[in-house]
């Protein structure tokens, strides 16, 4: 239907299950037009959002009150991220009879935008408010786009210009993503600690190939013992009386808060993030510990102010960090969910084996030629005469 609901004949299950819902939902998004636009009666004409969208986004809200797992198709983020990355698309504000993809811009892209405004930007209870302050303020009235932004913008008493930029002004997708996670260890100031966890990092670097290949090459400090000297069994790395009294003075210079920090075990992460699509959004941070135990750390769309690209954050835990993952829930339309993890994760992904099947040609179509099932017939049956 127009509004973007499933409608068919109940030739079996499938159709028939899309009938049934697809009939509430219409009916639901129906009697919403009686709310918008006809009291609060906004310009279908200039923005058919202002309604259509809006109401879309409240079938939605009544569609999870029917029933549990109730067959929605517009509203959940993930439902909109082919479209998102889709370039046969234009901004939300733009003149309806400009629109690329009608239900998607019209419909689909302003209801998903106004769940993530509630779910993920201001919460439930604030946007509820908000919107209801809109609902009533504007009733009976003939409100523009900025009037809806002002109002939702004013009830919250949050500042949500960067949200209406990217969501309904540009057609910038969600991709955030974590491109690298660099692990730092405080120095204990204790040169035996410190020197002998210099000599396992050095133990674990990879070994070149020319090292592999030269294991049994004879060398000439075993023929000729008497070229070995010194620095042949020196390892700058070996604690000496000079490195204990540069640490022990490095102690004493320290202030009494920061000696105590010494003793804190800490785990210190410094996570870079990017914004390859462009729209900021929150990052919302799952961090996996090797313990088993999880954590979610929200940081608002503020974090993009200074760079709108890239961003770094640095992390201090108790336990050791065992993955990273960006938008576990799927709250803000990520189009791509490859980079959102760290270490990356190998991507899964399903084929089958089908028959292709070759069309007639045109003389064949018009019976001039045989087809190749005729002619593979005609063959077998000279094989069989023979």
């Amino acid at each position: 239907l127009a509004d973007g609901t499933y409608w068919g004949k109940p030739a079996n299950g499938e159709q028939w299950m899309h009938s049934k819902y697809g009939l509430i939902s219409v009916i639901i998004h129906e009697v919403g037009h009686n709310y918008f636009p006809m009291i609060v009666n906004s310009d279908e004409r200039q923005w058919t959002w202002m309604d259509e969208g809006l109401n879309t986004f409240l079938q939605y809200l009544t569609e999870q009150e029917w029933e549990e797992d109730y067959p929605a198709r517009r509203g959940e983020p993930k439902d909109m991220v082919s479209y998102m990355k889709s370039s046969q698309q234009v901004a939300i504000m733009s003149n309806s009879e400009s629109i690329l993809q009608f239900g998607n811009n019209a419909y689909g892209k302003p209801a998903t935008a106004l769940n993530i405004l509630r779910e993920t930007i201001l919460g439930r209870e604030i946007f509820d408010f908000a919107f209801r302050t809109y609902s009533q303020r504007w009733m009976f009235k003939r409100p523009q786009p900025a009037d809806l932004f002002r109002s939702l913008e004013d009830a919250s008493g949050i500042d949500l210009d960067w949200f209406w930029r990217g969501w309904f002004y540009s057609t910038d997708h969600v991709d955030l993503g974590i491109s690298n996670v660099t692990e730092y260890q405080m120095d204990t100031l204790d040169p035996v600690v410190d020197n002998e966890r210099l000599k396992q990092d050095r133990e674990e670097e990879p070994v070149s190939i020319s090292k592999l290949r030269n294991k049994n090459l004879k060398l000439l400090v075993d023929q000729f013992p008497e070229l070995i000297d010194f620095y042949n069994d020196y390892d700058p790395l070996d604690v000496i009386d000079e490195d204990r009294e540069k640490d022990q003075k490095a102690i004493d210079e320290l202030e009494p808060v920061d000696r105590d920090l010494l003793k804190l075990e800490r785990h210190f992460y410094v996570v870079d993030f990017e914004n390859v699509g462009g729209l900021v959004m929150p990052i919302i941070l799952e961090i996996e510990y090797f313990n088993g135990s999880k954590e979610t750390r929200h940081y608002p769309a503020e974090i993009w102010r200074q760079h709108s690209d890239q961003v770094s954050k640095l992390l201090i835990t108790r336990e050791p960090i065992r993955a990273l993952r960006v938008d576990p829930h799927l709250q803000t339309a990520d189009i791509n969910l490859a980079n959102n993890v760290y270490p990356p994760e190998i991507q899964k992904a399903r084929f089958k084996l089908s028959q292709e099947k070759l069309d007639k040609n045109p003389m064949q179509k018009a019976g001039l030629g045989q087809s190749d099932d005729v002619e593979e017939a005609g063959d077998e049956a000279g094989e069989s005469n023979e």
